[in-house]
């Protein structure tokens, strides 16, 4: 019976990666800017759909209107957000943030 040596931080990436706050800000930053891309992308195709449904209803067609104008600002903060996080990274000396 053999038993074997493993290098636990080549074998299991996250837990390899993680070793400071930059590196948990590396991890989670891509997953979290693809979640919004989906979420904004949803949320304007449900508005677009909501406004070509509605036809002449004045007060279906304001909410359609608010949900893609509300989609467009939810994106704006993300990337406003991803922005300040890598100056805020640059400024405290983070070398790569994603």
């Amino acid at each position: 019976m053999y038993l074997s040596q493993v290098d636990i931080q080549k074998q299991f990436v996250p837990a390899g990666k993680i070793n400071s706050i930059g590196g948990i800000v590396n991890l989670l930053l891509p997953i979290m800017l693809i979640g919004s891309a989906l979420i904004f992308l949803a949320m304007s195709l449900f508005g677009g759909f909501m406004y070509i449904t509605q036809g002449d209803n004045p007060e279906g067609l304001k909410k359609a209107r608010s949900t893609v104008i509300f989609a467009v600002l939810g994106l704006v903060i993300v990337i406003i957000s991803f922005v300040a996080v890598q100056i805020i990274g640059k400024m405290f000396g983070i070398q790569k943030i994603i």
